[in-house]
């Protein structure tokens, strides 16, 4: 293998040696044969764009004999045109370098693209009004149908929209407004209380569980227990001894805590109160209770 290395490497040599002992007029003479040979496997088209591209070389250099090359807008458009039409483009540029080219191509894009974009108004095609006024008539007549019923209407009527353009003109129906979360609480304030959990710590560094039942309408302290161990059982009972007999409220309002399990639901269920689940993470939207923690 080493022997053969080195024979291959002399031949190279020898080759090279060759080419670079041979006049000047010789070896252009020679690289203008091996350009006339490889031509002949060209196609017609490849091979006219080529005379084109060295003829427009040729001219180039005739009009600036003097000084530096000057190219013209015309010419950079030429070459970016060649550059997207003709693959061998590289092997017939001479007078600047293929980078350039592809400067000059990038360049062109950019500014068809602007100018494409400019075009007409910005955004979306507007629909027309009577198509608006089409989508609201169906919307009204068939207050069941959805977006995607009407959109799929207007596609057999040979009306091209997008479903969401659809749903953007849809006749809504008015609703009274809702009321908010703070007037919710001032209309049934005294049928409303809450209920929450707090920590005390002890001398012995034991964690206490403090229960308290809170009255919305004069903010006071209805029951409160404390455990070291709080329970949903624990829970329910402490539910039961806060509000005896017919005194239970038509609200009971408290967070999402995993202590108001399910046995604690049936037992509120089972006295007639409707449970309040305020958002996860809100505790403003129980203010009263947490004030008083």
């Amino acid at each position: 293998m080493p022997a053969r290395n080195s024979v291959r490497i002399e031949i190279i040599d020898v080759g090279s040696l060759l080419l670079l002992s041979l006049p000047l007029p010789m070896f252009t003479l020679f690289l203008s044969f091996l350009g006339t040979l490889g031509s002949c496997f060209q196609t017609r088209a490849a091979l006219q764009l080529e005379i084109l591209a060295l003829r427009h070389q040729i001219n180039v250099l005739r009009r600036s004999q003097r000084g530096r090359v000057r190219l013209s807008e015309v010419d950079r458009l030429l070459w970016a045109w060649l550059l997207h039409l003709w693959s061998g483009w590289r092997s017939a540029l001479i007078i600047v370098k293929p980078e350039t080219v592809m400067a000059w191509h990038r360049r062109g894009f950019r500014l068809y693209w602007t100018w494409k974009s400019r075009r007409g108004r910005p955004g979306r095609p507007e629909v027309s009004r009577e198509v608006r006024d089409l989508i609201r008539k169906m919307s009204l007549a068939n207050p069941l149908w959805g977006a995607p019923r009407i959109h799929g209407e207007l596609l057999k009527l040979g009306i091209e929209l997008s479903q969401a353009t659809v749903a953007k003109y849809l006749e809504r129906p008015r609703k009274p407004p809702s009321e908010t979360w703070h007037t919710f609480l001032d209309s049934h304030l005294k049928q409303f209380v809450s209920t929450d959990f707090f920590v005390v710590p002890t001398v012995s560094f034991r964690v206490l569980f403090v229960f308290i039942v809170l009255a919305h309408h004069r903010r006071r302290v209805i029951h409160f227990n404390v455990t070291a161990h709080p329970t949903s059982e624990w829970t329910a009972q402490q539910i039961a001894e806060a509000f005896p007999w017919d005194t239970a409220p038509r609200y009971l309002l408290h967070d999402r805590d995993s202590i108001y399990g399910d046995v604690f639901r049936q037992r509120v269920r089972g006295m007639a109160i409707r449970e309040v689940l305020t958002a996860p993470r809100s505790p403003w939207q129980s203010p009263y209770v947490e004030r008083l923690i």
